[in-house]
């Protein structure tokens, strides 16, 4: 490339929950770090999330535009983590009302974009970027093994919706899931309504897309990314990450606030290599009275040492229980096990070498992070893509252990307790802990110098300045 060419100029967007908006600034990031032009759109108040990328990269731009109003949004309320999985439905609607807003935008600028990348739940962008005649690439914060069960769902909708299980023949290892297992936003669709239309439009929309980025890597998914490269006729399916280990410097994620938890490092510190438990159940999930109860007696029998991260609900939450820690439980296991109330650093806890386990509701996210750091996965799928992960860690790749299943359900706290204790103290699972050793070496090395993440990022890159020197020719 000469030097004193103009580089590719690339558009982003971002859909606003934690789970889908970091992993696109981590690969930002590193699109940025290999002379892009990126501009991002936003809204006003999600804004904030950018301040850690945009202070590293002041060459990136932003494009912020005012979230449209929905009957189904509160007043101010532009972000998921607001509002829970319901939530949604009317983003995804609202959003859908910037194309107008973008396109007179693009048609001004003086360098506009060659490439958009969007996220999955943003499909009605590749109606968009069609009009303004540059390619679109989806990118998926989740994993290509949902993403195949996902585009089948929405592709034979008629056909899955009265079955009680789904049996996915095409796909590799002949998956099958019951129907309440199935991936939410396609079980919630209801049929006719224009929201939902936007929603099913752009589903089917982004396998069609020009190509496809994924949080994943050929190490862990390797026989789904070649089975849509095949699906969709043409290489470009990019397995670039996993990104948390790409984005390590923290310019999109921000920094801890390290004072406000020297306490839990020093505690950590102390603790035999591999005896901890962490538990968290991500950003959206507020656990019931009864479940927090479950797992406090599960934590009480254990005698297993333990961090259990719980969310601040609201006054009305609190008073009915949801994510209250019961009454004497914290002196019951008083120097075994700390609370944390609020936001936790994930990625730095679970990297600590006392960690050795993860009881999570397999979020992909989060199902990342327990993997690039090699410790055994306690799974408790809930919602949306997490039945699907979960299946993808215990049935393929034999890195985490079945503890419970559904948004509701309350597991026994004599079980619960048997399994945390057996596996943090070093008598059970162990082949799954190997297993979960091995992935992660395998995972690291997909982002190091000649890792297929690596490759893939460059031959995305590569695309980009294919799209600008089309663009020139135009």
């Amino acid at each position: 490339m000469s030097a004193s060419r103009k580089p590719p100029h690339i558009l982003v967007f971002p859909y606003p929950a934690q789970g889908h908006t970091l992993p696109l600034l981590d690969l930002t990031h590193q699109l940025s770090l290999r002379n892009l032009t990126i501009t991002i759109i936003t809204t006003p108040k999600n804004l904030p999330t950018l301040s850690p990328l945009l202070s590293s990269h002041p060459q990136i731009h932003t494009l912020v535009l005012p979230l449209p109003p929905h009957p189904l949004l509160p007043a101010g309320v532009e972000n998921v983590k607001e509002l829970g999985n319901a939530g949604n439905l009317p983003i995804i609607g609202a959003l859908s009302k910037l194309y107008d807003p973008i396109v007179q935008w693009f048609r001004s600028h003086p360098n506009p974009p060659v490439s958009l990348i969007s996220d999955f739940f943003l499909g009605w962008t590749s109606r968009l970027a069609n009009e303004i005649n540059i390619p679109r690439f989806t990118f998926f914060s989740s994993g290509a093994f949902l993403t195949t069960v996902a585009d089948h769902c929405w592709n034979y909708l008629e056909t899955l919706k009265n079955s009680e299980v789904v049996n996915f023949v095409a796909l590799p290892r002949s998956p099958s899931f019951q129907a309440e297992h199935l991936p939410s936003i396609f079980r919630l669709y209801k049929e006719s309504d224009p929201d939902w239309e936007v929603v099913r439009e752009g589903m089917l929309a982004n396998t069609l897309s020009f190509g496809c980025i994924f949080n994943s890597c050929e190490a862990l998914e390797g026989e789904y990314l070649d089975f849509l490269k095949k699906k969709m006729g043409h290489e470009r399916v990019f397995g670039v990450g996993p990104l948390s280990l790409l984005g390590s410097d923290n310019s999109s994620r921000g920094n801890a606030d390290s004072n406000s938890f020297t306490h839990v490092f020093d505690w950590l510190d102390e603790c035999p290599d591999g005896s901890v438990v962490y538990i968290c159940f991500g950003s959206q999930k507020l656990m019931s009275k009864a479940q927090m109860e479950a797992i406090a007696l599960g934590l009480v029998k254990s005698t297993a040492r333990f961090i259990w991260v719980v969310k601040m609900g609201t006054t009305e939450q609190v008073e009915d229980g949801y994510d209250v820690v019961p009454h004497g439980f914290e002196e019951r296991v008083a120097g075994r096990g700390l609370i944390i109330r609020g936001w936790s650093p994930q990625v730095m806890l679970l990297s600590h070498r006392a960690v050795g386990g993860f009881l999570s509701h397999c979020g992909w996210n989060s199902v990342v992070e327990g993997i690039v750091n090699g410790v055994l996965i306690l799974a408790w799928p809930m919602e949306a893509d997490q039945f699907v992960n979960e299946k993808l860690l215990v049935d393929d790749l034999g890195v985490a252990v079945r503890i419970c299943m559904g948004p509701d359900s309350v597991p026994d706290s004599d079980e619960l307790g048997k399994v945390i204790g057996d596996s943090m103290n070093g008598v059970a699972y162990e082949e799954e802990k190997m297993r979960a050793r091995s992935l992660k070496a395998k995972a690291v090395g997909a982002v190091r110098e000649g890792g297929s993440s690596l490759k893939d990022l460059d031959e995305l890159v590569k695309e980009m300045w294919k799209s600008l020197a089309k663009a020139e020719k135009e």
